[in-house]
Formats: structure tokens, C-alpha cells, sequence
């Protein structure tokens, strides 16, 4: 069985920059890590959603691993995204993910054959995924892309397994949230999928976040968290009513190319989606940019 691990904190998924041409800017997704670093940010997910890993062959995913991990200090923790279709193209590049150095192994369900994926088929990816993975693995609900919601049920039984560290649930459900943190082992480490509820879902017992809204407000997530720690409730509460806006702008309203511009306007390298995902036209970067001013991040 893998070590234990803290996945305590503010973790932003990483974008994947690329050049004009399509191809990886690794370059640039150094640069834009290095940047990151210099904020309290407590770790980094490298292609989850916002890291188009779909849109990726293994060999970029690789490259993405090495890059990523060479400029993330060993004080930051690496979750990798390494969910594919299959239960063995994820056991596979979940171990040459381990070997490059990853902390945790992050794994999205699969969905093409979404009407054949039921509690059984899942209990079985994940149990394999754990039972194979010489890192600890994080389960990754997402039903907003995947199509598929997966139960409180399953998430409380998956988390009796001792390499499966926690989930990442971005469903938005805090009533399901709280029925798994209340049934879950003691060391299952519950992480809030969006900045939109990560208030609500620290307050009933999650113990961080995986945040789009983390790689352009970095500050401001993390200070709800420490806020939430501290027991300085309405501070909290003031800056998650802040972040509603902007982080619905960069997930479900701009999507990852809102993400990618926004980060552009701060500095950083965003740069374009790679296609067939477009980047947002002029019309929507002058609307993400006045949102971005209103909540004080721009």
C-alpha cells in the first residue's frame, strides 16, 4: 500500500499552455507554475478538467508530468490527473505518473459508455485503480462533464479502501456532501470541486479544494480556508460571496477558455483551448474582464 498523504489545502488545476501551432508550451507552463509558487497555494493538479487532458496523447501527458514536477517543489503536493476509458491505460499511465514523481493519482470516471457505468462498474474501476497504483489515488466525481453523478453510496464504500485518500466532488451537492463526510473512515480527506461552495463544504467537514478560481485568486481561496480554520466565519463568508461570480465566469460560463483568458489578463501565460474548444471572442473577454474587476481579482 502506498504512504499516506495530506491533501489538506488550496490546490488550482493547472492549464495546459500551447503555442500558436497546437503544439505543448512548456516553456510557458513552467513560467506560469513559478509564478504560482510564490502564493499559498498548498499544491498543484496537473491535467485534470482544466488541463485538457483529454485532448492530450500519453507522450504530451508525460511531458506535462516531468515539466510540471520539475518546478513544483517537494513542499507542494502533485496530484496527477491519470483517468482514462479503460481500468488499464489508467493502472498504466498512473505508474509512469508515480515514477515521475506524483503525489496522488487523480481519476475521473469514465464516460463513453456512460449507460453501462452503475455503482458495480465503478466500485470495480476505482478498487482496481487503488489496488494497483503504488501512489495514493483520489476518486474525481464530475457529472457536469462526465454524465455521470456517482452516488454518496459508493463514494462511502470506495472510501474504505486504504489507498483511496479521499474525492474530489464537484457536483455542488452540500447535502451529499455532508452524508459522505459523515460516513466516510476518519482519514478520508473530502476536497470541495469548485469554488462556488468551498465555504459550505469546509464548514461541514471538507478539508480543502481542487479550484479553477485557485490559479487566478489564489490569495482569495486560500484565505477562505484559513478564514474557515480559523473560525472567522464571516470573513469567510464575505469572500466566497465575492468568488461566486468570477468563478462561475472561468468554469461553467467561459469554460476553460474563459480560465485561459483570464489568466492572460493577470500575467500569466493562458493562451488558447486547444481545438476544437475556442477561445472566447472579444464580446466575452471584455465581460470576464469587468467581472474579474467587480470582485477586485483584476
Amino acid at each position: 500500500m502506498a504512504k499516506k498523504v495530506s491533501m489538506v489545502g488550496i490546490f488550482p488545476p493547472i492549464p495546459t499552455p500551447f503555442d500558436a501551432a497546437e503544439e505543448l508550451d512548456l516553456k510557458a507552463l513552467a513560467g506560469n507554475i513559478e509564478k504560482w509558487n510564490k502564493t499559498p497555494i498548498h499544491g498543484y493538479v496537473v491535467l485534470g478538467s482544466n488541463g485538457e487532458m483529454t485532448y492530450l496523447s500519453e507522450a504530451e501527458k508525460l511531458q506535462v508530468y516531468e515539466t510540471a514536477r520539475k518546478h513544483i517543489p517537494s513542499s507542494k503536493l502533485m496530484m496527477a490527473g491519470c483517468g482514462c476509458e479503460s481500468t488499464h491505460s489508467s493502472i498504466q499511465l498512473t505508474k509512469k505518473a508515480a515514477a515521475i514523481g506524483a503525489d496522488v493519482a487523480l481519476f475521473i470516471s469514465p464516460c463513453y459508455y456512460k449507460s453501462k457505468m452503475d455503482n458495480a462498474a465503478l466500485a470495480d474501476y476505482y478498487t482496481r485503480l487503488a489496488d494497483a497504483s503504488p501512489i495514493p489515488v483520489s476518486v474525481y466525481n464530475f457529472p457536469a462533464n462526465t454524465g455521470l453523478d456517482m452516488s454518496a453510496e459508493l463514494i462511502v464504500k470506495l472510501s474504505q479502501h486504504p489507498n483511496i485518500a479521499g474525492v474530489k466532488d464537484s457536483g455542488g451537492n452540500v447535502v451529499k456532501m455532508g452524508e459522505i463526510i459523515k460516513n466516510v473512515r476518519p482519514d478520508f480527506q473530502v476536497l470541495a470541486g469548485s469554488a462556488g461552495f468551498l465555504y459550505p463544504a469546509l464548514c461541514l467537514g471538507a478539508v480543502g479544494g481542487v479550484l479553477a478560481l485557485a490559479n487566478i485568486a489564489p490569495q482569495q481561496c486560500c484565505d477562505i480556508l484559513a478564514f474557515a480554520k480559523a473560525g472567522k466565519h464571516e470573513d469567510a463568508r464575505q469572500i466566497q460571496l465575492r468568488m461566486i461570480a468570477p468563478n462561475t465566469a472561468v468554469t461553467a460560463g467561459f469554460g476553460v477558455a474563459g480560465l485561459k483568458a483570464a489568466m492572460d489578463m493577470l500575467g500569466m501565460v493562458g493562451g488558447k483551448p486547444r481545438s476544437p474548444m475556442q477561445p472566447l471572442g472579444e464580446e466575452q473577454k471584455a465581460k470576464l474582464k469587468g467581472i474579474l474587476k467587480e470582485a477586485g481579482i483584476l
